[in-house]
């Protein structure tokens, strides 16, 4: 009987062991095609490797990364709401596995900022508390976690963009005070910090650039829009944001 027992137990730690290295084989595979910009066939692996080991966090971070960047530009509405959805899932699945570590985290607010664009107003003031929520908290863990700040410019920027009377809703009838501390200088800001964090990402230029053509600053949007110009191809999205960099040039000239 003791050796049927210890038996059992070496077969099942064996099990978990080889399921574990198949995970890691899988995520390695969605790695290479990150970083080759191939972010379907990365997406397909990682989702792979959840398949294998259902709460791997390395995993659930980055499907929840690559559902967003597939669906930013999609065509298809449908398509997009229901990657930005798996992404939202993916992250809270990730907080959950593991609740003190900064990725996952910002995941979720990422993921939640875009389910927010597909919201109406309403809703978008709804979802607009937990974004922030979670991009404090990455901050919290990481101080100097550039997505993180980015998310909070555009934070900042969004709710500056809403209309008066919306922003009154959300002070006043959807328990929103913290919309009040919203501010364009704070928007500045934030981006400012998540462009010298990381000078090369085009999208932090981006966002920084419209937030000066917001406050009037001419001068300094060109200046963001001409670098993204002549920036290198980094990320999936790049030639995307290029585009629209050079027809936001085009208005300010």
């Amino acid at each position: 009987m003791r050796l049927r027992i210890i038996l059992g137990t070496a077969l099942v730690c064996f099990a978990r062991a080889a399921s574990g290295q198949m995970a890691a084989e899988q995520i390695a595979l969605g790695d290479q095609d990150h970083a080759a910009l191939h972010i379907a066939s990365a997406l397909s692996h990682y989702r792979a490797a959840l398949a294998i080991d259902s709460t791997n966090y390395d995993a659930l971070t980055k499907a929840a990364h690559e559902a967003v960047d597939l669906g930013e530009f999609n065509p298809s509405p449908d398509t997009r709401a229901e990657l930005y959805r798996s992404a939202e899932q993916y992250a809270r699945r990730a907080v959950a596995a593991n609740p003190n570590d900064a990725e996952g985290h910002f995941e979720l607010a990422r993921a939640l900022g875009r389910n927010a664009q597909t919201k109406g107003t309403r809703e978008k003031i709804k979802y607009a508390r937990e974004v922030r929520s979670e991009a404090l908290a990455t901050l919290k863990l990481a101080p100097n976690h550039a997505g993180a700040l980015h998310i909070l410019g555009e934070w900042n920027a969004e709710v500056m963009r809403l209309s008066g009377f919306s922003r009154m809703i959300a002070k006043n009838f959807l328990g929103g005070q913290i919309f009040g501390e919203a501010s364009w200088d704070n928007a500045q800001k934030y981006l400012e910090a998540a462009v010298a964090a990381e000078p090369e990402r085009i999208t932090h230029r981006l966002d920084l650039g419209a937030v000066y053509a917001d406050r009037g600053e001419k001068a300094k949007a060109i200046e963001q829009y001409e670098f993204i110009a002549n920036a290198p191809v980094r990320d999936f999205n790049d030639p995307s944001y290029k585009a629209e960099a050079a027809a936001r040039l085009q208005k300010l000239r």
